[in-house]
């Protein structure tokens, strides 16, 4: 009311989610949305954009990552170096389609930092070119330059209907409202008269661009419904009036291009068939064909044997239509049939009532296969249309599944529903977060476990973020660097993370559960999209609680991103931790990358870039030994005082004569214990006791393992002899007389392969190791990362050899940072 000092209630997804214990459906599950938030560029095209250091010169680049008018690019011949990636705004960068350079006589010249790296330009751009995929033109020239194409679809422009109710007939639709695709329409003629206007997503197979009906041969007039508001004179006026504004007000025809292609049916007048009423979708009822219009359409009606019946429940379908099931369907999935009314009894029988009718059932052929891969699970949470009034989007929990449908439970509708029937690629659910990302009112649950009265503020946008009409005035005609934040139209945009299922997934990750997740998630909110990508990820864990606890925000690190509290449950025990999440589209490949290397998995194996043929990392060939080895964290161990104060040491003096076996950090990682969760029980432990019992059993399990593998390589390595000479350690003379021998390298260690390596350690005195880094498999990477404990420890050699090795490594460092590092 007004003037009401009641304090805003706000409903907050994350709560609700941890307080039902639910689990929000994936976003990759709602192809509608998908398919909404591209922008007409993909990655992998091609374009020609200016130099920034010579704005006169132009070179090819090749899309990476797109999100919303923002492109990241990178300069061809860069190869898969990242560095040098750069975001471009569509509306202000000089970006054109391949081969405009040669049109307008325009200077193609290779950027400077790649130079050398390119001795023929047009041998090399022959070559990067050949097959390869530009840009359109019409994105990147003229009106549409830079919009999204649910920016066309603006309020005011016009579109054209089919009428789903009673037959074939058209008629023109005004674009009230326009939230994320989906339009709020009224019908032509109706000015502010609401009451017959519908909201359909801008993909609904009924909704074309104006003048579709007359080249298909349909008939433009309005539906019965509304024909009796006006006189027939009147609606040949507006339909006058109409072609005549068609050309301002009409959609590009391209931007229904990704709209579901209807096939041929082969139904038939008068066929039995299974349906769902579209306008009440909570029961399963026997349905009648009663009239086919061509090969693509045909119309139902729902039965109904009352004879006093006045009203009919038909519409129009299509071969692709949801909720039509053949006869029986119902029956073998265990659902409820619902007779028709005017049915004598409860027990409804199809083949008493198709004698009794003297009909066919429509056969199995006339049905689409129905499909159990979408990835909905039974108590997921999405948001979802209220089928009486589709002004709401309620909150909605999928109570069942059957092949494609599900069963949802809508919550706070203004008055409560039955359970809906939708179809998995329905138009009308939305993944969590939908609502507050197009800015539109989500209908909270009635009994809000979560709600919390907070008062409403405005909070100013952070600084360093960059909102749309900021890089339109101040940064025109420039490209953004990628270290940009980035805001589009005011919402924070994500793209589409994939999961790289090829590439190696660590020793943390399962593999066979990384096989099972969806190739893709979101685009959509960064954080929403990046927190479910996390949550797949500990899910797919051999153990959840050791992958919150290496994702778990550090305290003593500094805060860049946002808090998101993530869960995990192992060994029936819950556990919790804080988690950094980035916030905007430009830190977002960044952000996935340094996960990766967290986890010790290839960087590839999550991020916005698809691996298509071969990882760019060559991660095939790796051993999750060999990787966690080489190329897996490595941890700084603190000197000073052990945790715990001088117990730790009164332990240790208690038993002097007996040396303690020092442990092997193969795998097995401390225990981190820096950081709290926002309840303040210890990240990463879990609710209750037993989290240490746990973790030291974990610990034993891998140290079990790893004693096995080192047993074997002991065996392996006892085939190597060496004199005793070479167990002493090297004199202090030695050293000297070899330190001054300075190195000379004549290739960058970086580069050295296997082969290298081993032909660089047999011209040394350490020749009789040179067999040991052919059978690990070192390169020159591998080389430079080993230190003397690593040696001592991973290939099992006395002080000596280790001491006599490392000395070469070192001088091979030095020669390294003098010779290539810059």
């Amino acid at each position: 009311d007004a003037g009401s000092s009641v304090e805003e209630m706000e409903f907050n997804w994350d709560e609700y989610l941890e307080d039902t214990g639910a689990t929000a459906a994936p976003h990759g599950s709602f192809k509608h949305v998908d398919t909404s938030l591209q922008n007409g560029f993909a990655p992998g095209m091609k374009l020609e954009v200016a130099v920034k250091s010579d704005q006169n010169t132009y070179w090819v680049a090749t899309i990476i990552t797109t999100c919303g008018q923002l492109l990241l690019l990178r300069y061809d011949g860069y190869g898969e170096d990242r560095k040098a990636d750069f975001w471009c705004d569509i509306l202000t960068a000089d970006l054109h389609p391949i081969g405009w350079c040669e049109q307008n006589k325009k200077i193609l010249k290779v950027p400077e930092g790649i130079k050398d790296k390119i001795p023929d330009q047009e041998e090399f751009l022959q070559r990067v070119l050949k097959g390869a995929c530009s840009a359109p033109a019409n994105l990147l020239e003229g009106l549409h330059r830079g919009k999204n194409p649910l920016d066309l679809i603006a309020p005011g422009s016009r579109l054209e209907l089919q009428n789903i109710r009673d037959s074939l007939e058209a008629w023109i639709v005004n674009v009230i409202e326009n939230v994320g695709g989906r339009l709020k329409l009224r019908y032509e003629g109706l000015q502010n008269l609401d009451k017959f206007d519908q909201w359909l997503f801008y993909l609904d197979p009924f909704l074309h661009q104006l003048g579709w009906a007359a080249q298909h041969g349909y008939s433009l007039q309005p539906p019965l419904a509304i024909r009796s508001l006006r006189s027939e004179a009147d609606w040949q006026e507006i339909l006058k009036k109409m072609k005549e504004e068609e050309e301002e007000s009409s959609v590009p025809t391209n931007l229904f291009k990704d709209k579901p292609v209807i096939g041929v049916h082969s139904f038939s007048e008068g066929l039995k068939l299974e349906a769902v009423d579209p306008m009440a979708p909570f029961v399963i009822s026997p349905a009648t064909v009663i009239k086919v219009y061509n090969d693509k359409y045909f119309l139902i009606e729902i039965d109904d044997l009352r004879p006093e019946r006045s009203t009919s429940q038909r519409y129009v379908c299509h071969v692709n239509s949801a909720g039509i099931f053949p006869v029986q369907w119902s029956l073998k999935n265990g659902l409820h049939l619902s007779p028709p009314p005017g049915y004598p009894g409860q027990d409804f029988d199809w083949a008493d009532y198709l004698k009794q009718c003297g009909a066919e059932a429509a056969p199995q052929s006339c049905f689409p296969l129905l499909t159990s891969d979408h990835g909905f699970k039974e108590n997921m949470k999405l948001e979802a249309v209220n089928p009486v009034d589709p002004e709401e989007v309620c909150i909605a929990t999928v109570t069942k599944l059957k092949d494609s449908y599900l069963w949802l439970q809508l919550e706070g509708s203004k008055k409560p529903i039955p359970e809906c029937i939708v179809s998995v690629e329905s138009m009308n659910i939305f993944p969590v977060g939908w609502c507050e990302t197009n800015g539109y009112q989500l209908r909270p649950p009635r009994k809000a476990i979560v709600n919390k009265q907070k008062k409403i503020a405005v909070v100013q946008p952070e600084k360093q973020i960059l909102s749309s009409r900021t890089v339109h005035d101040g940064l025109k005609n420039q490209e953004l660097n990628s270290s940009d934040s980035v805001v589009i139209n005011g919402k924070y945009c994500c793209p589409k993370i994939y999961f790289n299922h090829r590439c190696f997934s660590g020793p943390y990750l399962n593999k066979g559960r990384i096989a099972e997740l969806p190739q893709s998630v979101g685009p959509g909110n960064c954080v929403l999209v990046l927190k479910e990508v996390l949550t797949l990820l500990i899910n797919a864990a051999y153990k959840p609680s050791r992958v919150l606890r290496e994702l778990q925000l550090d305290e003593e690190a500094a805060w860049h991103g946002h808090g998101e509290t993530l869960k995990a449950k192992y060994k029936g025990k819950s556990y919790r931790a804080t988690v950094e999440v980035v916030r905007t589209a430009d830190r977002v490949a960044d952000f996935c990358r340094k996960t990766c290397i967290k986890l010790e998995c290839c960087p590839n194996l999550f991020g916005p870039q698809m691996v298509l043929d071969k990882c760019s990392e060559n991660c095939s060939v790796l051993t999750k030994t060999k990787y966690t080895h080489y190329y897996g964290k490595r941890k700084n161990k603190r000197i000073g005082r052990p945790p715990g104060g001088h117990s730790n040491l009164e332990v240790a003096m208690k038993k002097p004569n007996k040396r303690r076996k020092r442990r092997k950090h193969f795998f097995v990682h401390k225990k981190k214990r820096s950081s709290t969760s926002v309840d303040n029980t210890p990240a990463g432990s879990p609710q209750g006791s037993g989290a240490e019992e746990e973790d030291d059993q974990d610990e034993s399990e891998l140290s079990h393992s790893l004693a096995q593998d080192r047993d074997k390589r002991k065996r392996k390595l006892r085939t190597f002899s060496f004199s005793d000479d070479e167990n002493k350690p090297p004199s202090p003379k030695d050293i000297k007389m070899e330190v001054a021998e300075k190195l000379q390298l004549d290739s960058n260690p970086l580069e050295w392969s296997v082969a290298d390596v081993v032909r660089f350690l047999k011209s040394t005195d350490c020749a009789p190791l040179a067999r040991i880094f052919l059978d690990q498999e070192i390169d020159g990477q591998a080389l430079l990362l080993l230190t003397l404990p690593t040696v001592q420890e991973c290939m099992d050699l006395k002080l000596g050899p280790a001491i006599k090795l490392c000395h070469h490594i070192e001088r091979v460092k030095l020669a390294f940072y003098q010779q290539f590092a810059n």
